[in-house]
């Protein structure tokens, strides 16, 4: 059976983007949307959308009179049928814009299936403006529309040829539970109240962890998911509180026999979905967390464009005539620049609003020296740096200004990841406002060796970087097993405050893609790793109970990783909001304009969950 003839139902034989000039004399049927209506008198154009694409239906009164006559009062996205034949278009009036460009559809017989309101913006002017929420309002009518629908149709493709990739690496497909036990996993639950156990909840999964780690106790030793996860956080462009991911647990391996199997799958997935944009560099190119950090100031670093972070300490003399300089070095901090070529000749507005987005991100403040081509230095520190010290800092950055217009310096200090962070936030935002960033171009990295821990200041304790299930890298193995005392209430000193996992994350042009680890699979190791976060032993068997108990029946060395389906699909899709990849996403609130949801119940819902709602005080 030909794609086309799958295709075909009771009110249509052909859909209207596949008729091509080989089609010219075949009688055909279709049905769709009126995309645009031409009254030229005795003759009607009418441009029949369907999700296939656009074909041109030329109704002619002298011909078809009833069928001109249906069409009298039709208007855009009114929905029709109609019967015709293929005709090729007469020379000089084909639409090269069009793949059905070539010929139209002489109609017959037109049946007027559903009529329309005005819609609330223009369906077919992708180019008009539309206010957010009027197109999450009306996000049907908005799918209808060819910038969206077209991203829908590539993350169905994406998600189908995943799933060939997977099946033909010999892993299988297995759905885990939605309703499930809240556990801690770095998010809030969503918690859905039973009514046959009153005062009981199940948690929504922030991810099915602990259900692929338990799949490969039971032998499932390739185990793959396009995995429904819900998480109760704030919103911004890569977050929603529901979203999917790619979810994947292999047994038998090590870290580089998972990230080799994930690498090769991500880069074919990639290329049969966008052959046409260009994969920056592979073999993948991997950097620790430390090297990533130092280079780029952040774990995910879009590495499309060098202007790499510039540690300026050892360059600088021992006293430097700058006390902000001199105090961080004092108190271990650190000083550290990127050179922004180009932009030597920067704008008072310029500075002050780079220097409030610094201040945003936590830094004290921003300094900035440019550099002319003749020499001159142009900074309002200027006067306060000793002439040793502003040859040191051109000299560790690079000499002499590279551009025309100057070069530009800009320089935060303060403690180690505070000042690497700020400055890599920066880094971004002054390559993409430059566009020196290709958005063509997909850039691929891995970032891995991790800390196994990091201090949460909202909890006060010590926590899992990732999840705590990740294993620690063979050569830390004793400072998990030969610490001293509960590490949430040590302090960074402890052995067990340096250990590294082993973790590892994708990413792609500055986005994390997907993170997982090879997991810790003994029963009594994982219960250490609780109690060094500050887990009870009764605590953690309270809420790890299954897994702990299933890693004493034989449990295999095991690793894995999630992969962000909306992230995926919107980089490829070349958009900077998982919104755009998704047919119905929530607003920054979490709200659903359309379904009108979150909503409260009634009191009969109440009643039978044997809750009832207590205001909260303010």
């Amino acid at each position: 059976m030909t794609e086309a003839a799958k295709l075909t139902t009771g009110l249509r034989s052909d859909v209207c983007g596949a008729l091509r000039p080989s089609d010219v004399g075949r009688r055909v049927r279709l049905a769709g949307w009126i995309h645009r209506r031409r009254d030229h008198g005795s003759l009607v154009f009418i441009d029949l959308r369907d999700r296939y694409g656009i074909v041109q239906v030329v109704v002619d009164a002298a011909v078809a009179p009833e069928a001109h006559a249906a069409l009298t009062d039709a208007r855009s996205e009114w929905v029709i049928a109609v019967e015709g034949t293929v005709a090729a278009r007469r020379a000089g009036t084909e639409n090269e814009k069009l793949a059905t460009g070539g010929i139209e559809v002489a109609g017959e017989i037109v049946t007027v299936l559903s009529q329309a309101k005005t819609p609330p913006f223009y369906i077919n002017d992708t180019d008009a403006p539309v206010d957010e929420s009027l197109r999450l309002k009306y996000r049907y009518l908005d799918l209808r529309r060819e910038p969206l629908r077209d991203r829908i149709l590539l993350r169905s493709a994406m998600v189908q040829a995943i799933r060939e990739v997977h099946h033909e690496h010999g892993f299988v497909e297995v759905e885990t539970p939605i309703l499930i036990k809240s556990t801690p996993e770095g998010a809030r639950d969503f918690i859905v109240p039973s009514r046959l156990q009153q005062g009981s909840v199940y948690a929504l999964p922030q991810s099915p962890q602990q259900m692929k780690q338990l799949l490969m106790v039971a032998g499932f030793d390739r185990y793959f998911q396009i995995a429904r996860c819900f998480r109760d956080e704030d919103l911004r462009g890569d977050r929603q509180p529901e979203f999917t991911q790619l979810d994947i647990e292999m047994s038998f391996v090590d870290e580089a026999s998972v990230r080799a199997y994930v690498e090769a799958m991500v880069i074919e997935v990639t290329k049969r979905i966008r052959p046409d944009r260009p994969i920056q560099q592979l073999p993948l190119p991997t950097f620790t967390y430390e090297e990533a950090m130092e280079r780029y100031g952040s774990d995910k670093p879009d590495i499309r464009f060098a202007m790499e972070l510039i540690d300026l300490g050892a360059s600088l003399p021992e006293s430097t005539g700058f006390k902000v300089f001199d105090e961080t070095r004092a108190s271990g901090g650190r000083i550290r620049a990127i050179r922004v070529a180009g932009r030597g000749g920067i704008t008072r507005s310029d500075v002050d609003d780079l220097t409030e987005r610094a201040k945003r991100y936590g830094a004290n403040g921003l300094v900035w020296i440019a550099l002319q081509p003749d020499g001159e230095v142009r900074s309002p520190i200027a006067k306060f740096l000793s002439p040793e010290a502003t040859t040191a800092l051109w000299s560790a950055t690079g000499g002499k200004a590279t551009h025309a217009d100057g070069d530009l310096l800009l320089i935060v200090a303060g403690p180690k990841i505070l000042s690497a962070e700020v400055l890599g936030r920066l880094r971004v935002e002054v390559a993409l406002e430059l566009g020196l960033a290709d958005p063509d171009v997909l850039a691929f990295c891995w970032v891995h060796r991790f800390p196994m821990y990091q201090w949460e200041a909202e909890s006060g304790r010590w926590d899992a970087t990732h999840n705590p299930f990740s294993a620690p890298v063979p050569e830390h193995l004793n400072l998990l097993a030969t610490t001293s005392g509960d590490l949430a209430k040590r302090s960074e000193g402890d052995p067990a405050a340096g250990a590294l996992a082993q973790q590892y994350d994708i990413v792609l042009n500055g986005w994390e893609l997907g993170g997982g680890s090879i997991r810790i699979h003994d029963r009594a190791l994982l219960e250490r790793s609780f109690a060094l976060m500050g887990h009870s032993l009764e605590d953690a068997r309270a809420k790890f109970g299954a897994l702990l108990d299933a890693f004493e029946y034989g449990a295999p060395p095991h690793g894995g990783i999630a992969i962000g389906v909306e992230r995926w699909a919107a980089l490829l899709a070349g958009q900077i909001n998982i919104r755009e990849v998704m047919a119905f996403p929530k607003t920054q609130s979490g709200s659903d304009l359309m379904l009108e949801a979150p909503s409260e119940p009634d009191a009969k819902q109440w009643a039978e969950l044997g809750l009832s709602v207590r205001p909260v005080k303010s």
